[in-house]
């Protein structure tokens, strides 16, 4: 059999899986955030820290959680650290120095899971399982509930209340998160992924030399990492390692595992709007995205260019031989159109077409289909943009889901729009222009400007994969980085939150005949065309001096 219908079969049994899972996990989902039963864990829960489950909260206190839970969680993190020292199973790492610290305690909190550091020289065992998959969990929980909150301000009428958020986090990491996570470890377990408390084994080289391979427990870190979209490794070549992904079966599963939660969150859209039609047609829309990305980013990486590529007949530099052109492009893909950051080979060997490609999938915002949570509620804040200039250009009144579209809406949209392109044009544009930069860069002219673009479009949209030939160890970088993070974090989950609290205040408006349908080929259509509009009115101009430039010369 050709790589290419190796390829191409790998391809469809992943679609295969996602079909199996996506009616009963998107079923599963919706049931979790609407039944009015809480499980005896959870009493607990509340009552140990003091909540009141059957309260609901309006928008103001729902986005102050968030943001107040998710500064504890840096704080907690950076604390960790910090104290690396006295913590068990630190196999003598000392503490992680004060930049490096709030910068991973950022990231880890964002979702981002960005690492700046080498793990297996840095971390022992107890800040990865205290605290780097602690937040892997909870960050996950946090995307999530925020786009239920959206979906109950489409759902409610006349009310200011959301819901609420510390039963939507307990219930979303006990019922969803937990359980899918032990599952799914078990299974990479069964499949070689290690999972091991010592801090190494010794092993001989072929030259009789003694080396040291470090250890970790990776199988319980890989599910999440991948399931949750975070994406950090336990190991530096992260899912690259044989340890973290030993073969060709491992890969597809973890693949499968970055999709399965943001694609059957179309399904929950569905079921809680009570229209089922509506989370397909957002569904097709991310399928064909991320079907056209996967295509251009294969292509690239199969037909390359240069004399090395040329007469090793395809682009094999950065790509484990385990995995070859096929199952590297499909974990690029992947992992780019979520916001997992999770790699399989050197994204920065990638060819200029295809690291364009794996660049442009975050440009998109990540909608394709999008981080766990992320994903759903950035698509739907588009759908929301699409409805509102076609509404403008036919003379309807812009409605969607029976919500009309005034001002507060839009601007609230808009704002969650333009906060990730601001950031990356900005901060990436600053770094161009300091001197020392060009220290900080293996490659110049158009590859070293792509590297510096992808770290801070990573960044800004929390998916935490590098273009790594790019240094980012200085006071600079690990605070700009940071910045981009967090506020490419919360900035747009506050304004989908007063969205919501918006929306959740109107009435629901019956459709009539000068409603724009939104769903079918013609919404779906109009969805898509949005999104690549948005992408390349702002990104062209930045992407043609780095991947384009570097794919046609």
């Amino acid at each position: 059999m050709s790589s290419t219908w190796a390829g191409l079969g790998q391809v469809g049994l992943l679609l295969v899986a996602l079909a199996v899972v996506y009616k009963p996990l998107g079923d599963y989902m919706a049931r979790v955030f609407t039944t009015a039963k809480h499980w005896r864990v959870e009493r607990a829960i509340y009552k140990f820290v003091r909540v009141n489950p059957e309260s609901e909260q309006r928008w103001t206190t729902y986005g102050y959680g968030v943001i107040g839970f998710s500064l504890v969680g840096v704080l907690l993190l950076y604390v960790i650290q910090r104290m690396q020292t006295w913590l068990p199973f630190a196999f003598g790492h000392g503490a992680v120095p004060p930049n490096m610290s709030f910068n991973t305690a950022i990231s880890f909190t964002t979702n981002t899971n960005w690492q700046s550091y080498i793990p297996e020289n840095v971390l022992g065992s107890t800040v990865p399982m205290l605290g780097l998959t602690v937040q892997n969990f909870l960050s996950a929980a946090v995307g999530i509930v925020v786009a239920i909150a959206l979906i109950r301000g489409f759902v409610r009428s006349q009310t200011d209340r959301l819901g609420n958020l510390w039963v939507d986090i307990v219930r979303c990491t006990i019922r969803i998160l937990l359980p899918l996570s032990f599952l799914f470890a078990i299974v990479l377990i069964g499949f070689g992924v290690v999972q091991s408390l010592h801090s190494g084994t010794g092993v001989t080289g072929l030259d009789g030399t003694q080396h040291t391979l470090a250890l970790a427990p990776s199988a319980s870190e890989e599910s999440i990492k991948e399931m949750g979209n975070n994406g950090g490794g336990i190991f530096n070549a992260n899912s690259a390692h044989p340890f973290e992904n030993p073969n060709s079966w491992t890969n597809l599963i973890e693949i499968f595992l970055l999709l399965m939660i943001p694609v059957a969150l179309t399904r929950t859209l569905g079921i809680m709007v009570g229209n089922k039609k509506q989370g397909y047609t957002l569904l097709s829309v991310m399928g064909v995205l991320w079907a056209g990305m996967l295509t251009v980013i294969w292509w690239a990486e199969a037909h390359p260019v240069g004399k090395a590529a040329l007469l090793a007949g395809s682009g094999m530099e950065g790509k484990e031989t385990r995995f070859g052109i096929a199952a590297s492009s499909l974990f690029a893909n992947s992992t780019t159109s979520t916001s997992t950051g999770a790699i399989n080979a050197a994204h920065d060997s990638l060819s200029g077409l295809g690291g364009g490609g794996a660049m442009l999938n975050m440009m998109f915002s990540e909608m394709t289909p999008g981080g766990v949570g992320t994903g759903i509620y950035s698509i739907l804040v588009m759908a929301i943009i699409a409805v509102f200039l076609a509404g403008l250009m036919v003379g309807r009144t812009p409605e969607y889901l029976g919500k009309k579209l005034g001002k507060r809406e839009v601007t609230m949209a808009s704002v969650a729009i333009l906060a990730m392109p601001t950031l990356v044009l900005v901060l990436a544009g600053l770094a161009i222009a300091l001197p020392a930069t060009g220290a900080a860069l293996n490659n110049s002219g158009a590859h070293g400007f792509s590297e510096v673009l992808y770290a801070y479009t990573s960044a800004s949209n929390n998916n935490g994969s590098a273009f790594a030939g790019i240094t980012v160890t200085s006071n600079f970088f690990q605070s700009t980085l940071g910045i981009a993070m967090g506020f490419g974090r919360y900035v747009p989950i506050v304004a989908v939150i007063a969205l919501a609290g918006a929306l959740a205040k109107q009435k629901k408006v019956p459709a009539n005949a000068g409603t724009l349908p939104t769903t079918g080929v013609l919404a779906a259509s109009m969805v898509t065309f949005t999104i690549v509009l948005v992408a390349a009115i702002v990104f062209i101009p930045a992407l043609a001096l780095g991947p384009i430039a570097e794919a046609t010369s």
